[in-house]
């Protein structure tokens, strides 16, 4: 089945011309130069990728965006003639995963595309292959002197309670409950921040530096929360 793609552009000649090229890349598409038709496009089709532009009539790509990204995942792409580095700023800080400017090239915006989609179906098959692959969740989960109480949110280590923030014990519990399977930071971000998170990877490497303190975890040689060079982390326990 193709994937789904709709063109949100005002400017016609511009719109038939994504259209026609995505089309002809195989692509379903669907378009509109309304921001409000777009919101109501977007929510029947649930298509795999949008490509936003972002002065419409009716509604801002930046709202449209905004809502979106806390409805549904989908993988959104902002066009844009304007070049201020704060636009591009707004525009993936309410959600956007790529940011093009115009005039572009339409063999960049095909690359683009292929990239946001192939990401996307990364995510995806990484989730369903962990699902599938997971074991009856147990009450509380032990490695050596370290315990995490699922019911009650409590994590031990040497029998002493561990002050965790929030996102600390849900990075951790997603770490151990997939014990031993490399995560990649996109995976992690998806597990404990959720899908209409819109920051980056970093965020991760951040909370696992923290955690990593937490639990006794030395920074210069990891050995419960090892880093897993060019892919992401894996937990030894």
């Amino acid at each position: 089945m193709p994937e789904k793609i709709l063109v949100v552009e005002d400017e016609p000649s511009l719109q038939e011309t994504l259209v026609y090229n995505l089309e002809k890349q195989g692509y379903q598409v669907e378009s509109t130069g309304d921001g409000l038709a777009a919101l109501s496009l977007a929510r029947h089709l649930k298509p795999d990728l949008i490509l936003l532009d972002i002065m419409l009539p009716g509604m801002d790509g930046f709202e449209i965006c905004k809502i979106l990204r806390h409805e549904m995942n989908v993988a959104i792409v902002m066009l844009t003639a304007r070049v201020d580095e704060a636009d591009r700023i707004v525009g993936l800080e309410v959600g956007a995963d790529d940011y093009l400017t115009k005039p572009f090239s339409m063999r960049e915006l095909m690359a683009r595309t292929k990239a946001q989609l192939r990401r996307s179906e990364v995510i995806r098959e990484e989730f369903e292959k962990i699902k599938t692959s997971e074991p009856a969740p147990n009450d509380v989960l032990t490695f050596g002197n370290l315990s995490i109480n699922q019911v009650q949110r409590e994590v031990f280590l040497d029998d002493q309670p561990l002050a965790l923030k929030p996102k600390e014990y849900e990075l951790l519990l997603c770490f151990a409950q997939h014990h031993g399977k490399m995560l990649s930071r996109e995976f992690v971000l998806e597990c404990v921040w959720g899908l209409d998170y819109v920051g980056d990877s970093r965020t991760v490497d951040v909370h696992i530096s923290w955690l990593r303190q937490k639990i006794g975890d030395a920074a210069a040689s990891p050995v419960r929360i090892v880093t897993v060079r060019g892919g992401g982390y894996r937990f030894e326990g």
